[in-house]
């Protein structure tokens, strides 16, 4: 006969129901029953599981971006941002966050990745601009069990897409038709993509242009743009699918870097 461990204990069930997955709530007169806190939880750690954010950023929450002191400057991005996350779904346009290298961009994206999956259960995707194109070229590889549709397909079918550092890869014509078929196909099936570039949102310099002394001037002083990058088509597309989003602010890496020494 076999007799419990001395240490064991039975499961404990949930109070609220059960453990069917459904609770009872009362509106007035009228009984019925909703999706229980339990499940709700469950759901939230399998999906941010399966949301790819990446270690470095497992920290960052929407309530811990720094936006006041030296930082205020960043406050109407953060308010953006928790703006965004309150409305969705009701408002699906996404959004195209844009400053400088170090500025808090990705700590915001997934900061409202977060929040849609915790509060909301939204399936949702992180993915690096170039470690995706990578992963598209690797699939080419005939030694590779992945095929270029078994990397796009959660990208093209996502709720919500956060796609980082955008234009970080040397533009070439399988890059920009790599891009083009992610951003229709996610606007042509009404998917919310968040954005994130190092990048000015300017229109791209054009050849006739190129020899200028103005265009010349301009690119010592202000680099690349975003139309550029990604090219003047897909740069009018985003302005369909998002809201623009500006921070401007210190890096703040290199903020971190120097108090160190201090």
């Amino acid at each position: 006969m076999n007799h419990p461990l001395p240490n064991s204990q039975p499961p404990t069930l949930c109070p609220l129901c059960d453990d069917t997955g459904w609770k009872p709530i009362s509106q007035g007169n009228i009984r019925r029953v909703t999706r229980c806190d339990c499940r709700l939880h469950a759901r939230s750690l399998s999906l941010l599981e399966a949301a790819r954010i990446p270690k470095r950023y497992e920290h960052c929450e929407l309530a811990n971006f720094e936006c006041d002191g030296p930082h205020r400057s960043l406050f109407p991005a953060r308010h953006a941002a928790n703006k965004f996350a309150e409305e969705y779904p009701l408002d699906t346009t996404g959004l195209l966050l844009i400053g400088s290298i170090g500025v808090g961009k990705t700590h915001l994206a997934v900061g409202i990745l977060k929040e849609l999956i915790q509060s909301k259960g939204i399936p949702c995707l992180f993915y690096d601009y170039r470690e995706l194109l990578k992963e598209i070229q690797n699939s080419y590889n005939s030694s590779v069990q992945a095929t270029e549709l078994d990397v796009l397909r959660p990208v093209f079918e996502t709720e919500v897409l956060v796609l980082d550092e955008l234009g970080a890869v040397k533009p070439t014509e399988w890059v920009w038709d790599t891009v083009s078929l992610i951003l229709n196909s996610r606007y042509n099936d009404n998917k919310t993509t968040i954005i994130t570039t190092n990048f000015p949102n300017e229109p791209a310099h054009t050849a006739e242009a190129a020899n200028s002394e103005f265009t010349r001037a301009r690119r010592a002083t202000a680099g690349e743009t975003l139309g550029d990058r990604i090219g003047e088509r897909m740069r009018s597309r985003l302005h369909e699918m998002c809201r623009i989003v500006q921070l401007q602010g210190a890096d703040f890496r290199q903020t971190m870097k120097s108090a160190s020494f201090r």
